[in-house]
Order: structure tokens, then C-alpha cells, then sequence
């Protein structure tokens, strides 16, 4: 059977006539740019979150983006990250004129090192950056007495999440909150943060007269703000669903490939496996009309743009080792156990250990 890496639409399809409904709320209102929508969205959001205040802004590298400045980090300065992670995280802060510099992943976790950022912070530091890979919660670093910006575009929903400063989401289509469309979210604990990102997503003005900052134009639209509350209410319930489908695909792999170590909060934004074997397995999956995804390779360190920063090949090898090794299996609130035992079935031929 033909399975797709992700299938958004098989979650969304349900709620159909509730999007439709709020689509055409939006339509007799005429309010499509912020409004009541955008406004209820982002109080729902930070009372599930339960932060001081959310704001909404138009994709989740924007709401990195609209962090840091906010911050006053620039040129100068360092914001520590992964080089396994999403081009978006390095690229806010080389954005913002400031320099990223990458920390080793912890090869269980594929999450940041602790270790590895302590002995990279220097007196230039002015932030630390984990990403919530996958949806796993990264380790908290608030030990380090620097300011945290959690990158949680894929964990919306996921524990241990602990805004220091501010936790920024994604809402593309694929995410665990998704949009029918592009979105994003930035959670804080500082009403006086939250106010200048509200004025810095929109020109640098609170009221369209007076312009405080040099600002930028990202904003929520009100028709996807009416689609996410509709998500909203069923986040917890689908990051429920994935749990229990990567709890199956680890009981049904039984050591076949390594398996993601389950955690409390994990919601699993991918299931991600590694293997030595990688490319042939992924080949097998393609070949059977099964979606599969391999992520981050080159991993950031390596990519052309980011040549500037003087990293070579060897200089992370956790980090390349995972790029070597990943490979996202088929995952969404809904899979079917017959879908996830096709994949395995596919990948155990894929290894010699059932005859076609």
C-alpha cells in the first residue's frame, strides 16, 4: 500500500465543517489581518501553554527572528545552537547579524549537549538556542545564568518545556499544531518582551502612528488564527495518538534499526530511527511507495552559507554521524497499526529478516 510520510489531511478531514464554518466567520466579519480571531488565538495559546503572553507572527523563523531582536542581539554577539537542527535556527541569528555558533548533540537524545555548550560559552555569549528535536524536550540549560530561547517549532504540547525568555513554534502544515497555511508563536514570561515583539511584528508601532523600531511585517493572518483554535482543541488528544503510534513502531522494529528512547513530554513530531543501513532501507521504503524522510545532511556546520564560520568535517562527529544515520518513518495522529506494520514489514525484507 502507498503511505505518505506525513498525511496531514487525514487529520484535518474531520473537522472540515468546523473549518468551514470559521471561514466563513472570517468572511462576514472582513476582519482578515489580526482581530478578534488572532487575539483569542493567542490567549488560548498561552493559557494551554500557560505562559504570561503569547504572540502570533507569521512563521516560526520570524517569531526566532523577532526574539533576538527584541533582545538587542547583534552584531558581536553569540548565540550558542545545533548544528543538527533546521537551517531556520542558525539563519535567524546570522539574520540579526550576530554569529551561531554550534554546540555537539547528545547521541541519544540528538538534542544539545550540555557538556559541549558549557565549554563554548565566551564572554561574547548572549544566549543559548536548544531546539526540541523532533519533539523531544531539549535539557534545560537555565544553569548557565545566560538567556534561553527554546526553538519548540516541532514540540508544540511537549513537557519540559520552560520558557526562560521565549519558546518560539511553527505552525506549518506538518507540525503537531499545524496551519492551513504558514504561522508561528512566541511564548513569554515578560509581559514588557512581549509588548516590544508586538510592536516589532508590525513595523515597530503599537498603533500604526507612532514607530518606536525599525520593525518588520509578520503577522497571523485571522483566517489561520480561526483554524489553529480549532486545532488547538485537539492538540493534546493528537499528540496522544503519536505517542501511542511510536510506542508501536518500537515494539514492532524490536531492535531492528535504534529506536528513539521514549521520555516523558516527548510528542514526536518525527519518529526518527538511524541505522549504518540507512540509505538502502530508505531505498527499499521509496521503492514500496512508503514515505520516509532522512534529515539535516549536510547538518548546519557544513552548509555553503554558513562556510563563513570557519567549521570543517570532523568537527562535530555526533552530529555527522546522526546526519548520516537518520531516517523518518511514516508518523501522524491517526496512522494506522496496519500502515505502521506494512512499514516494518518493509523494512525487515529491506534487512533479510522475512523473504518477500
Amino acid at each position: 500500500m502507498a503511505i505518505p510520510h506525513v498525511d496531514v489531511q487525514a487529520q484535518y478531514a474531520p473537522l472540515i465543517p468546523e473549518l468551514q464554518e470559521a471561514f466563513a466567520r472570517t468572511l462576514e466579519t472582513g476582519r482578515f489581518i489580526f482581530g478578534p480571531e488572532v487575539e483569542a488565538f493567542e490567549r488560548e495559546a498561552a493559557a494551554h501553554l500557560g505562559t504570561v503572553d503569547a504572540v502570533s507572527c507569521a512563521n516560526g523563523t520570524d517569531a526566532l527572528v523577532l526574539v533576538l531582536d527584541a533582545m538587542e542581539i547583534g552584531p558581536g554577539d553569540e548565540v550558542i545552537c545545533p548544528a543538527f537542527t533546521f537551517y531556520a535556527t542558525a539563519e535567524a541569528i546570522a539574520r540579526r547579524g550576530a554569529t551561531p555558533v554550534f554546540a555537539e548533540i547528545d547521541p541519544v537524545s540528538l538534542n544539545l549537549d550540555p557538556a559541549d555548550v558549557e565549554r563554548r560559552i565566551t564572554g561574547r555569549t548572549k544566549a543559548l538556542m536548544p531546539v526540541h528535536l523532533f519533539g523531544r524536550p531539549a535539557p534545560g540549560l537555565a544553569g548557565f545564568g545566560l538567556p534561553v530561547i527554546e526553538d519548540a517549532a516541532q514540540a508544540f504540547g511537549a513537557g519540559g518545556i520552560a520558557t526562560s525568555v521565549a519558546s518560539t513554534f511553527s505552525f506549518f502544515p506538518t507540525k503537531n499544531l499545524f496551519a492551513l497555511g504558514d504561522g508561528g508563536l512566541i511564548s513569554v514570561n515578560d509581559a514588557a518582551l512581549a509588548e516590544r515583539i508586538r510592536m516589532l511584528r508590525f513595523h515597530g508601532s503599537a498603533a500604526k502612528k507612532e514607530f518606536l523600531y525599525v520593525g518588520y511585517n509578520s503577522r497571523l493572518d485571522a483566517l489561520q488564527a480561526s483554524f489553529l483554535r480549532i486545532f488547538l482543541r485537539h492538540i493534546d488528544a493528537w499528540n496522544v495518538q503519536r505517542r501511542e503510534a511510536a510506542a508501536r513502531y518500537t515494539e514492532l522494529l524490536d531492535g531492528l534499526v535504534e529506536t528513539p528512547v521514549d521520555e516523558a513530554g516527548h510528542v514526536y513530531h518525527m519518529y526518527c530511527v538511524r541505522s549504518p543501513e540507512r540509505d538502502r532501507l530508505a531505498a527499499a521504503l521509496k521503492a514500496a511507495e512508503i514515505g520516509c524522510a532522512v534529515y539535516y545532511q549536510p547538518p548546519l556546520h557544513l552548509q555553503p552559507a554558513l562556510r563563513y564560520l570557519g567549521y570543517s568535517e570532523g568537527d562535530f562527529p555526533e552530529t555527522e554521524k546522526a546526519a548520516r544515520e537518520n531516517l523518518c518513518l511514516p508518523l501522524w495522529a491517526g496512522i494506522t497499526e496496519e500502515q505502521q506494520s506494512e512499514v516494518v514489514s518493509v523494512l525487515k525484507r529491506a534487512s533479510g529478516l522475512v523473504r518477500s
